[in-house]
């Protein structure tokens, strides 16, 4: 049997064990605060503002996360419910986690008075980080993998160091490296919306719900490589579905992860994914057309608790007049000694 590649456990504190899967979660989050506040600052918001959001939404994606994963695997827990807190065990879901931290980004930017919509597309690119580099904490705990390969697959045609090719040798045999694929994956997202968030037409919460798009495109694909997937027991017409536009996986060579009956026959995130992807698309056309969506994400973005404050000009905006976003309710600033017109 193969060595592991990395040790789980970085170092010892006392009798206290520091994991690897901890502190790259940890580093996901500090590498996706750092994006958003370096984007924040086009709207003058200032970085205290995302590190407070990070103290209160990284536990709240973490416990959103373990309870996901949990609930969906309480057969394995409920002889020992204290293993439910040993979460550096692994055994997080990301979706999870997406609905943790929108729980927590709801109830904070309603508190400061700011728009939903308009903070999380700058979050969107951060949070992608965040699962990207997060992964690697799933390879770190050789779990969140795919079906088995040959050496040479990995080796040869996908040209890994050995140090990944390793830790892809699990039980006796070797694995599809799926945390790997999903980290370039969003990679790939962040490079996306990056681009996509200069371009003139795009709306308030449209960054944010391509993010979704593009995650979930990704984890529908690669989540039938793996064999650790969530699953319920569905119809067979869902399972015909899902199967029917997975397909063209097999064309490139590829081939399902094995499946436990005794989880079900309907992976969960794959529905998740097409649930999401839909739902993002239809969001995106009816906030167009109900007219919700009228602020563009380069219009300024003011919190309603400084409405009487002087209003925050983007870097770089201090000599260019500034107009209130579409769809505000704040009027205007006049230079000073302008006349009102009745």
């Amino acid at each position: 049997m193969f060595p592991l590649a990395l040790d789980p456990i970085v170092f010892t504190i006392g009798s206290l064990p520091v994991h690897w899967y901890g502190l790259i979660l940890g580093f996901g989050a500090l590498v996706g605060l750092f994006l958003a506040i370096r984007e924040g600052k086009r709207f003058g918001i200032p970085q205290e503002f995302f590190m407070d959001m990070l103290l209160l939404g990284f536990p709240s994606a973490i416990i959103g996360a373990r309870i996901y994963y949990v609930a969906f695997k309480w057969n394995d827990y409920k002889d020992n419910p204290m293993d439910v807190f040993k979460i550096w065990n692994g055994g997080i879901a990301i979706y999870g986690a997406l609905i943790g931290a929108i729980i927590c980004a709801i109830l904070y930017f309603r508190y400061k008075g700011y728009p939903f919509w308009r903070l999380v597309d700058i979050c969107a690119p951060g949070l992608l980080a965040g699962q990207m580099i997060g992964r690697w904490g799933n390879f770190v705990n050789q779990e969140a993998y795919g079906g088995v390969v040959e050496e040479s697959f990995l080796r040869d045609k996908l040209n890994l160091p050995d140090f990944i090719v390793n830790q892809m040798y699990i039980g006796d045999a070797f694995h599809h490296p799926t945390f790997l694929y999903e980290s370039l994956w969003s990679l790939l997202g962040i490079a996306l919306l990056m681009v996509l968030r200069r371009q003139k037409f795009l709306r308030a919460g449209e960054l944010f719900l391509s993010y979704f798009i593009w995650y979930s495109i990704g984890r529908f694909f690669i989540e039938a490589l793996r064999t650790d997937s969530l699953a319920f027991n569905g119809s067979t017409g869902v399972e015909a579905l899902i199967n029917t536009l997975w397909s063209p996986m097999k064309w490139l060579g590829f081939e399902q992860g094995y499946l436990d009956p005794a989880y079900g026959n309907v992976r969960i995130s794959q529905l998740l994914a097409l649930l999401i992807i839909v739902a993002a698309v239809a969001l995106i056309v009816i906030r167009r057309v109900s007219g919700q969506s009228r602020a563009h994400y380069s219009d300024p973005i003011l919190s309603s608790k400084a409405a009487n404050a002087d209003i925050v000009l983007p870097v770089g905006a201090e000599n260019t007049p500034q107009k209130a976003p579409h769809g505000s309710n704040i009027e205007e600033k006049k230079p000073a000694g302008e006349d009102k017109k009745e």
